[in-house]
């Protein structure tokens, strides 16, 4: 890959780590709590603790995204991004354009996926 494009994907991947923080900063500025003296019945309650848990998996998938992003980045500074982690081969630019976070070749992935019975 040339530098031109790794420098692309540096950026890419920068930008999308800094509204990834970005924006967990506005949640835990935000006041999230619950209150059960804030509802007056069980069903609010309810309500509330789902859409709780709801952000909380939402915020357990962007720090997995973070992690990931981290890695690439360390791939671009170690001289490994855009090589498939399994077969060796270089990733295609239109994949690591749609996933820049990608470890696996389109080849590989489909295999995996395969073997995890996704398709």
């Amino acid at each position: 890959m040339r530098k031109r494009e790794l420098k692309k994907f540096e950026k890419v991947l920068n930008e999308m780590r800094h509204q990834l923080l970005d924006n967990a900063r506005k949640a835990l500025s935000g006041d999230i709590h619950l209150d059960p003296d804030d509802f007056p019945d069980e069903i609010d309650t309810a309500s509330s603790e789902s859409g709780l848990a709801f952000i909380g998996r939402l915020r357990e998938r962007e720090r997995v995204l973070l992690q990931k992003i981290q890695d690439a980045l360390e791939r671009i500074e170690e001289g490994g991004y855009g090589v498939c982690s399994s077969c060796g081969e270089e990733i295609g630019l239109k994949r690591l354009e749609a996933r820049p976070v990608a470890t696996l070749c389109i080849d590989c992935k489909s295999q995996q996926e395969k073997l995890e019975g996704r398709t």
